[in-house]
């Protein structure tokens, strides 16, 4: 089965098994104690550092190694925030952060602090002058990735830093480490081995030398007092010589892989009616694309894709996952619903894809079948527009079903007639603007439901073009 969720997590690179294989024999003792098992086990984990560090360019003790992407960014977020308190509580982020950042930013706030969301442009990418201009005196921390999860877009780094003045930066380097050089400018870096093919269970959080940190957690004398509990040094050990041999042939691969995901981005909107690819065209991880299909329900594309042979990822607020849409691309005001991350492993071949693209467009089809949409307008309507708002009541109905709706019923009204779309999930308020833009016709905001004949929710008006 081709695997194309790297982005999740990458398989287990050849080098990292033979290191893991190997370090489980030498490297199983306490590397804190002094007999002749225990310094082996410390000579592999200083090496390690030493090689992560080089990697990401800072010194071996300003290393530490966490259990995972996600605990290094919730230490390294809330270890930077106690460590400037004189500064002040604040905390600035951009709108598309990891989940990680968000939910350590809202814990912040409920034991007192303050945080600043940064919006972003239709690409997913943050403005560096907007995003400083979020700074204020008492700002502790920023934090910005490198580059996005779900939509791969880079973010200007060193232009933000830049612009921060002396407010410490953190950044998510999760998706990008390994892949592309780290940026300049940062202060706290965290990052996840099994994102490169690495081991699950490895994070890495680097601070600066001169940077103050105060764990938020209880004191303890292992990983520079930053990260408590016992190394696993065989994981660690893997992590570092997958992340070598990554780095080595990164340009090479991320040349050919960049090849493969334009030829996605190319083909999908040919293949597939109403699809929208979204992310930035340009300033993009070399092997991540997403694109939102209309009028699909993401799991049952996902499972659909899974018994043709093809494993991908969602964020849609369709997938059982979740019932809210993803924030990333609600934050870039695209569509929410049906959409699909294809992430490349190393290794993918033009076959693959080939072979992917010539499924996607049955598997797509066969899951619109069922709801009888036409997807080609009307050319004209019955008059009705100008009369009072034709009302769609999907009340009690979840996404894709209002936008499904909507496009079902929206030649009944003449060209400038309005539609009310009465609806009570959240993931309508992104979609419906979505597809307005998609299909060109005039988003006219919301108002209560109430004002359209609905006993609950908000009513979307929509003009027709």
């Amino acid at each position: 089965m081709p695997y194309f969720d790297a982005a999740s997590t990458a398989p287990l690179h050849p080098v990292a098994r033979q290191a893991l294989l190997a370090a489980l024999d030498e490297g199983w003792a306490d590397p804190a104690r002094l007999h002749r098992s225990a310094r082996q086990a410390r000579m592999l984990l200083d090496a390690a550092r030493e090689t992560v560090a080089e990697a990401l360019g800072a010194r071996a003790d300003e290393i530490a190694f966490t259990a995972s992407g996600t605990q290094a960014l919730q230490l390294g977020v809330l270890g930077a925030l106690r460590g400037h308190r004189r500064r002040g509580a604040h905390l600035v982020h951009s709108a598309v952060e990891h989940s990680a950042v968000l939910h350590t930013a809202e814990r912040w706030e409920a034991d007192g602090g303050t945080a600043t969301s940064v919006p972003v442009d239709r690409h997913g990418r943050v403005d560096a002058a907007e995003f400083a201009a979020a700074v204020r005196p008492d700002t502790a921390l920023a934090v910005l990735q490198s580059a996005n999860h779900e939509v791969g877009t880079l973010q200007p780094v060193t232009e933000t830093a830049a612009l921060l003045g002396d407010v410490p930066l953190l950044v998510d380097a999760a998706q990008s480490a390994g892949r592309l050089p780290v940026p300049a400018g940062w202060s706290v870096l965290a990052a996840s081995a099994h994102k490169w093919g690495g081991p699950a269970g490895v994070g890495v959080l680097a601070v600066r030398k001169g940077v103050r940190f105060s764990s938020a957690l209880p004191a303890d004398d292992r990983e520079g007092g930053r990260v408590p509990g016992f190394p696993n040094v065989p994981a660690i050990v893997a992590a570092a010589a997958s992340l070598r041999a990554v780095r080595a042939g990164a340009e090479a691969e991320n040349a050919r892989l960049r090849e493969l995901v334009d030829l996605v981005r190319h083909r999908v909107p040919q293949l597939v009616p109403a699809v929208e690819v979204v992310g930035h065209p340009e300033l993009r991880l070399p092997h991540l694309v997403t694109f939102s299909c209309l009028y699909v329900d993401g799991e049952v594309l996902l499972t659909g894709l899974d018994r043709a042979g093809f494993a991908v990822s969602s964020g849609s607020s369709c997938t059982s996952s979740t019932l809210t849409p993803s924030h990333v691309l609600a934050a870039m005001g695209v569509l929410t619903e049906g959409n699909l991350r294809i992430s490349l492993p190393a290794g993918t071949t033009r076959a693959e894809v080939d072979a992917f693209l010539d499924v996607l467009p049955r598997v797509v089809a066969e899951v619109r079948a069922p709801l009888g949409l036409d997807l080609a307008l009307p050319a004209a309507g019955p008059a009705g527009g100008s009369a009072g708002a034709l009302v769609v009541d999907t009340l009690g109905k979840r996404c894709p079903i209002p936008v499904i709706e909507l496009a079902k019923r929206i030649g009944e009204v003449a060209p400038g007639g309005l539609v009310a779309v009465l609806s009570d999930d959240e993931a309508a308020r992104h979609d419906i603007p979505a597809w307005c833009g998609m299909c060109g016709h005039a988003y006219a905001g919301e108002a209560p439901a109430a004002e359209y004949g609905g006993a609950r929710g908000t009513a979307y008006l929509v003009r027709r073009a």
